[in-house]
């Protein structure tokens, strides 16, 4: 991933796309070219030197039996936004601006192992729903659901686990423009209803 240096992120910015809920495309190499999926994931701090993300596929994705060649991959996107140039007060003073994308996200790189234990399986699918659920007035609990059909369900899935071996990471967040024009992409992209996302990132970012 290209990243200048005033883009990279730091250590925090990089637990908090780790750490928080969300999904990841997982893309292998593999004898038959490349292939990618979307999945939710859960992040495991004790695995290996950097941790692990820990998801599942269907038992009918491929993905999972096509033995990865070499590193597997997977892209974690954090908020990200278009950002006007109208919102700039540079705009007003001398008109050298052009809009932008602000972004933020992870390229986890690891050893992908596969988990076709019905434990490993049952831990994975407990711990990715309580993190999803945690937000919720009455989280659903995996034990809401009858016993044989969890069983039925996880016989359908395989997990998998991606050791971490490095990780790049970009945080693209206006820091480059100054306060007045930081200011101005705030209250834009809280105009545009994305003041609990991608201003939230900026703000932080500045701080």
């Amino acid at each position: 991933m290209y990243i200048p240096a005033h883009f990279a992120a730091g250590a925090d910015a990089i637990h908090d796309l780790l750490a928080r809920p969300g999904s990841a495309n997982l893309i292998t190499q593999t004898s038959q070219g490349l292939l990618a999926t979307l999945l939710p994931f859960v992040f495991d701090p004790s695995v290996g030197g950097h941790g692990a993300l820990h998801a599942h596929v269907a038992r009918n994705n491929p993905q999972w039996s096509e033995a990865p060649i070499g590193e597997s991959l997977m892209i974690i996107q954090g908020a990200d936004a278009y950002i006007s140039a109208s919102w700039y007060a540079s705009k007003a003073e001398h008109g050298r601006v052009v809009p932008t994308w602000n972004y933020s996200t992870a390229h986890v790189y690891g050893n992908l192992v596969i988990h076709d234990d019905p434990a490993w399986l049952a831990g994975q699918v407990r711990r990715l729903t309580d993190v999803n659920e945690a937000g919720f007035d009455h989280p659903w609990s995996v034990d809401d659901a009858p016993e044989r059909y969890i069983s039925g369900q996880l016989r359908a899935i395989v997990g998998l686990e991606l050791v971490i071996t490095r990780i790049e990471a970009k945080a693209k967040l206006s820091q480059n423009r100054p306060d007045a024009d930081i200011d101005g992409v705030v209250a834009g992209l809280a105009t545009r209803g994305q003041a609990e996302s991608a201003a939230d990132v900026v703000r932080a970012r500045r701080q």
